[in-house]
């Protein structure tokens, strides 16, 4: 194993832009989000570039389309496009029934609004959801950039009492909002694959697989481009960072080199405690070598696809007793850190609200903020992205520090390992669903797909 030193140099290596810590504003829940999110369409001049998972039909969805169209009415010069995963838009809510996809919406609302074209489209990363979804994050504003993990729905807008947490940074800087529109337009609106959802007879993935098949290949190789600057005094650098597979994925290799840079300290948010192999091997040897470790999760009951007791069980409400349990092994194997304080794990749980943060801080000057749930999924399926942020000066250490705490407001430190509920624990359908997965190993591919 290299030396903290060898991987802090490969990240000083990398091409970044300088920023001033006042271009920064962190904000800390996702109402305060959606009123920014809105504020920001009401007072856009030339650019509006929204790249989300999903848009949803609903409320908070329809009120986000609601102020683009108006928005777009009363400036008609203003670029406005969306991009949202081309399977994902087209399904309803898993779990939900039998319902119609976003793009039904879409449609309704250009048909109705011929004169105003707000350009909706599809991004199909891989032939299937389950292989490979567009899972890059940004919002640009003409010079501002609003990054969350949020997609925009009512859960993650908190349109009906309920929120979904996740982590929510505004920066004021044209290079950056430039290069993260440069990206997508190169990348993804001019690429025949990608697919406009507004427009009537949106074609299926097998009428254009050749098309799919080169698109995901060029997805592979593309990178963001900027011209790399020199930070000066006062000043903090942002890298943008992309990557879609196993080989060359410049995003995971950073997330490796920023945990092997580590000096003093680590802390990780992720929502689904189910990191891919040679990540965990990062986990180990960063406790290995004495650098304390914090880890943010969701608790079982904050996790997306949990199906309170009484509600109608679907199989996909599996998926947090099985992260549960991988989180139980995890803490069993360190339970000695646990109890010396150097491993701390931090469970999140708010009312019936759920958690979706993601990102890395290390030691007090490096940041890593990311759409990425650090799991074999996002490792080697999604296309992802991320912003590192190095701060030699300490020039964010406050606003971070307010941020996490912030985050860590509604969690508890789990002192024991036996404080998780293991399989016996768990309602009799989560037991028979789990016992049946685990007898064909089943459990061991949907680790690598959800």
């Amino acid at each position: 194993m290299l030396s903290t030193t060898h991987y802090r140099q490969q990240l000083d290596a990398l091409p970044s832009l300088p920023v001033s810590p006042t271009a920064l504003v962190i904000h800390h829940s996702a109402a305060a989000f959606k009123q920014r999110l809105l504020t920001l369409i009401g007072e856009a001049q030339r650019r509006i570039y929204l790249v989300a998972l999903y848009l949803q039909d609903d409320e908070a969805g329809r009120e986000i389309l609601d102020a683009l169209y108006a928005a777009k009415r009363a400036r008609p010069g203003l670029d406005i496009q969306v991009l949202v995963d081309f399977h994902r838009a087209q399904r309803g809510l898993i779990g939900k029934g039998q319902q119609s996809g976003n793009h039904m919406l879409y449609q309704r609302l250009a048909a109705a609004h011929p004169e105003l074209d707000i350009a909706i489209r599809g991004v199909p990363v891989k032939r299937r959801e389950w292989l490979g979804v567009l899972h890059l994050k940004g919002f640009v504003f003409d010079d501002t950039l609003l990054y969350s993990g949020a997609s925009l729905n009512n859960i993650y807008l908190a349109q009906q009492g309920r929120y979904r947490f996740d982590r929510y940074h505004e920066f004021q800087d044209g290079a950056l909002a430039d290069s993260m529109v440069e990206y997508v337009r190169r990348n993804l609106i001019e690429e025949g694959a990608v697919q406009r959802l507004d427009k009537p007879d949106v074609p299926q993935v097998r009428q254009f697989k050749a098309l799919q098949r080169q698109f995901r290949q060029h997805l592979e190789q593309a990178k963001y481009r900027f011209l790399p600057t020199h930070r000066k005094e006062g000043q903090f650098s942002i890298t943008p960072l992309v990557g879609l597979g196993k080989r060359d994925n410049a995003l995971n290799r950073v997330i490796q080199q920023l945990l092997r840079s580590a000096r003093d300290e680590v802390f990780i948010c992720t929502p689904y405690f189910n990191p891919p192999k040679s990540l965990a091997q990062d986990l180990r040897r960063l406790l290995k070598r004495g650098v304390k470790l914090t880890l943010v999760v969701g608790d079982k009951t904050a996790n997306d696809f949990y199906i309170p007791p009484g509600e109608k069980f679907s199989p996909i409400g599996g998926l947090p007793y099985l992260y549960e349990c991988n989180l139980r092994r995890f803490c069993q194997r360190y339970q000695r850190r646990i109890d010396s304080g150097q491993l701390n794990v931090m469970l999140w749980q708010h009312d019936d609200n759920s958690y979706h943060l993601k990102g890395i801080f290390v030691d007090t000057d490096l940041t890593l903020i990311t759409g990425s749930n650090l799991n074999p999924r996002a490792w080697t399926l999604d296309l992802e992205n991320g912003l590192l942020l190095r701060d030699p000066e300490g020039l964010l250490q406050a606003p971070f520090a307010e941020e996490k705490a912030s985050i860590l407001q509604h969690t508890r430190r789990l002192s024991h390992y036996s404080q998780l509920d293991q399989l016996k624990d768990y309602p009799e359908q989560v037991r028979r669903l789990l016992t049946r997965l685990q007898r064909f190993k089943a459990h061991l591919l949907l680790r690598q797909i959800l």
